[in-house]
């Protein structure tokens, strides 16, 4: 690794360190930690009644395989570490985070030591509130197409707590703005299982239920294949085009 500048003799390496904003350990080259700056040691104060200590002060001079589930494949992956890893790591089940661990070592000389970073130490159920805000902002936009009318375009894979999350908001939408019509778009779903097809199937009965009407385009050959419980009463039609046409003309019959 290559050095570039000159540290002035004022900062110190470990002050320099201690500044920095991510929990970071330092080991020695048996794997026993041997410091850990302020930001460490606020945030493993709450990791380590985890492994039965007070403090993160106690965890000096302790071994990295006694936090490791499998000790034994821990040393052998340390013992085997060229460069740079990094990893998501679970803590006791209890909290998550980012792991980058670097060798020390000058040259080709044997390895001094490790510095450990742990970066977005977070608690496993701030981590689901996050997982959920993703869900809500991937989310398929609901798009107004005409007076009483919506589309959605179904991307990628449907979970079911995705479909959770469209059915409520299409009859939010639905009973808010008196719409007649639902266009489903299919063109870009990724998979349609037995599981996906109950969510659809339950989908379109919910928007029947409260006076709607479904309607699915751009169904792809191999999906449509896959298709065969859905309601046959459903409307489709090859393209959005032909959709929005059918809901224009049914709109000037009224």
């Amino acid at each position: 690794m290559s050095i570039y500048g000159k540290i002035p003799e004022n900062i110190s390496p470990l002050h320099a360190l201690d500044s920095i904003g991510e929990t970071i350990i330092l080991a020695d080259k048996d794997y026993n930690v041997v410091w850990m700056n302020a930001q460490a040691h606020q945030v493993l104060s709450t990791v380590a009644p985890l492994f039965g200590l007070t403090s993160s002060h106690d965890m000096i001079g302790l071994n990295m395989s006694r936090f490791h589930r499998k000790p034994e494949q821990q040393k052998k992956f340390m013992d085997e570490l060229s460069g740079s890893h990094r990893a998501r790591i679970t803590i006791r089940d209890q909290f998550v985070a980012d792991i980058v661990i670097t060798p020390i070592q000058k040259g080709s000389q044997p390895v001094e030591g490790f510095v450990v970073m742990l970066m977005d130490v977070t608690t496993k159920a701030e981590e689901e509130k996050e997982k959920e805000k993703l869900i809500k902002a991937l989310s398929t936009p609901i798009l107004k197409i005409w007076s009483n009318a919506i589309a959605l375009p179904l991307i990628g894979e449907f979970s079911v707590n995705r479909f959770d999350l469209l059915i409520s908001s299409i009859l939010e939408e639905c009973s808010a703005n008196q719409i007649e019509f639902v266009l489903l778009n299919l063109s870009e779903l990724y998979t349609f299982d037995n599981e996906v097809e109950y969510q659809m199937q339950k989908l379109i009965d919910c928007v029947n239920l409260i006076g709607s009407q479904c309607i699915l385009v751009g169904i792809p050959p191999a999906l449509a294949r896959l298709m065969t419980h859905l309601n046959r009463n459903i409307l489709i039609f090859s393209t959005t085009y032909e959709g929005l046409k059918y809901i224009i003309e049914a709109d000037n019959e009224q």
